[in-house]
């Protein structure tokens, strides 16, 4: 059947096609549509699906089912390989028995992530097999061939999207999916089971001559390494005779072979001569690196530029073979400055290299002049400017708000997380600290604490990274007499990402309903005292839960629960009636926005207005308000 399919989508349908039989994740964009799509076709596939408190152990999940024979997926976003990075690292050593895909999506910009980090490098370090699909209808077969490939191998297999592949649309025919495959249990074998320092030094030699000798050769005949000359061959065959074109060649993958195939044709338009002689060089398996196509490539070539986004890992393998063969081609890239070191690339930005490049002008269309063009650009309107900001009604600007108010004239320190919280770092709230990485806020007050122990310090968590990754770190602060206050932001849900069930909502991906997991036991258990829960929304009960937990020796905890705005009447909250302002009592001070920033309040005619659509009447701004000029709408 032909449909739209979503990057994303197709990189679940082409697991799913490959009969995978268990499937873990963490949400992180531009991952996470990866395992929603996966859990819609449980029941006609039979496959398993969750989700996996962290990335670690999802991947550890994976392996015990892979161990089994079973075929797995496990999907993360590029900070999230961090946290599954040692287990991820063993399993390279070890190997696996059914085929086992670890899709790492990559944020170039970054968009939506801390980090640019290129997961094409942690292959090369891992040692692992990386395919890099350019579009979603190469990364639904690029799935398939991963999973054969890692069969083939005993190996787990990455595969590398980035954001503008995952969230891309393509019509696609897309076949009916198959039952998961069947597959025959685990076998005890401590031999190879077992991570041995005997085992592994095996392995690692067994890994070596796997990557430089049979893997190249597979990944050279692969087809998602394509060589292609884009001229006609006898014209640039006469060009070169006539000694008067430098012999060019760009070499490519993932994304940027789109961009780079756009920008050519754009280019072609009114330069087509000089592009005559160009031959391209598209690499969907960047390691191990088909060394022999890409010699291939570089015979009788003078220049060659690496068109790629984050590291230059192209550029870097060109420039080894060009050393390793004796070559004397020109290889230009990142390393060169010819192509920009950070950041996404786009079809202008490749444009405008190949151009330089080329040493030829650029056109967008051919009717146009260039002065034409930019004058027509000169002549829209800027975009507009949109911060993100906490949703209106968002409980965490209340938990904020409640703390700030509480500590207000001391001496303190705010250490933030990775979620929608993150976003209390702006005005007017300015209550995150730091941000470092998930699970890193209660650690990083401990150090605080230790390094002065006369401030105030506080860690804001969310209630799903809260078990992502937060736990480990409570015990730490308790078994280590740190002084803090943990404020656990707790929503009933993994916002930032989509509304992603966890631990504490209830229910899983697969749909069952089981026993919530109470943070509040958990924070007893380990040794916590006290731990309030209280709802954001009552400020003045929130203000006096946080002095009470700051004035407790040892660690101590305020969880504010109060559910998402998006998520509150799937959990039976009925909806609250908007919130307006009474002008006549509207003295304009404009406290309510410069003090909670919240979207849905704007000044209008030198009074504050509350914009009702977006209102969901969570009456902070009622109890902010100092003459009472904002109450509920009748």
């Amino acid at each position: 059947m032909r449909q739209m399919v979503m990057g994303n989508a197709a990189i679940a349908l082409g697991a799913l096609q490959a009969g995978v039989n268990v499937v873990a994740g963490y949400p992180g964009t531009p991952s996470t549509e990866i395992v929603e799509n996966c859990a819609m076709h449980r029941k006609e596939t039979g496959v398993y699906v969750e989700w996996s408190i962290n990335e670690k152990a999802a991947v550890e999940v994976a392996a015990g089912a892979s161990y089994s024979g079973a075929r797995t997926l496990v999907t993360m976003k590029q900070v999230g390989l961090n946290v599954a990075s040692d287990p991820v690292m063993c399993l390279s050593y070890v190997g696996i028995k059914g085929g086992m895909v670890i899709v790492v999506a990559d944020d170039p910009g970054p968009i939506s992530s801390q980090t640019e980090q290129d997961t094409r490098t942690f292959g090369n370090y891992s040692k692992l097999p990386v395919f890099d699909p350019s579009s979603p209808e190469e990364a639904y077969s690029m799935m398939i061939a991963a999973f054969d490939y890692s069969e083939k191998y005993n190996t787990p297999v990455i595969v590398r999207p980035t954001t503008r592949v995952c969230h891309a649309y393509a019509s696609m025919d897309i076949p009916a999916l198959p039952k998961a495959r069947s597959y025959d249990g685990f076998v005890k074998d401590t031999q190879r089971w077992v991570i041995f320092p005997r085992t592994s030094f095996a392995n690692h030699k067994r890994i070596f001559a796997r990557n430089t000798t049979t893997l190249p050769d597979d990944f050279s005949e692969s087809r998602y390494n394509i060589y292609a000359e884009l001229s006609n061959a006898a014209d640039a065959t006469e060009t070169q005779k006539e000694g008067v074109a430098t012999r060019r060649g760009i070499i490519t993958g993932g994304i940027s072979y789109e961009y780079t195939l756009e920008a050519l044709q754009m280019l072609s338009d009114t330069h087509k001569k000089e592009l005559d002689s160009i031959s391209l060089l598209k690499i969907g398996t960047p390691y191990p690196f088909p060394e022999k196509l890409a010699l291939q490539f570089l015979k009788d070539l003078d220049e060659v530029i690496a068109i790629e986004e984050l590291d230059p890992v192209l550029e870097q393998e060109l420039i080894f073979v060009c050393g390793k063969h004796h070559l004397s081609t020109k290889v230009l890239g990142k390393l060169t400055g010819d192509v920009q070191c950070a950041g996404e690339n786009t079809v202008e930005s490749v444009k405008t290299v190949l151009a330089k490049y080329m040493n030829v002008a650029q056109t967008g269309v051919k009717a146009q002049t260039q002065a034409e063009h930019n004058a027509l650009d000169s002549d829209k309107p800027d975009l507009p400017i949109r911060p993100p900001v906490l949703c209106a009604g968002c409980p965490h600007r209340a938990s904020f708000y409640a703390v700030k108010q509480a500590m207000k004239g001391k001496k303190t320190v705010f250490a933030g997380d990775i979620g929608c919280y993150t976003l209390g770092n702006a005005a007017p709230l300015d209550m995150t600290d730091t941000c470092l990485c998930m699970g890193a806020d209660i650690t990083m007050a401990q150090g605080f604490y230790h390094s002065d122990p006369e401030r105030h310090c506080f860690s804001f968590i969310g209630d799903s990274t809260f078990f992502a990754s937060g736990i480990t770190g409570v015990v730490n602060a308790v078994y280590n007499q740190a002084k803090q206050t943990i404020c656990v932001l707790d929503n009933s849900t993994t916002a930032m990402t989509g509304h992603q069930p966890h631990p504490g909502t209830g229910v899983t991906m697969m749909g069952d309903v089981v026993n919530k997991v109470s943070i509040t036991k958990i924070l007893e258990a380990v040794g916590v005292s006290p731990v309030i829960t209280v709802d954001p929304m009552d400020l003045a009960a929130s203000s006096q839960a946080v002095k009470e937990a700051d004035e407790a020796d040892g660690v101590s905890a305020v969880i504010f629960k109060s559910p998402c705005i998006y998520v509150a009447s799937k959990l039976g909250y009925d909806a609250k009636k908007p919130f307006a302002v009474d002008s006549s009592k509207c003295i304009g001070c404009k406290k309510c926005i410069t003090e909670l920033g919240c979207p849905a309040i704007v000044f209008k005619d030198k009074k504050a207005f509350i914009e009702t659509s977006q209102c969901v009447g969570c009456s902070i701004c009622a109890q902010v308000c100092p003459v009472n000029a904002i109450g509920q709408e009748n």
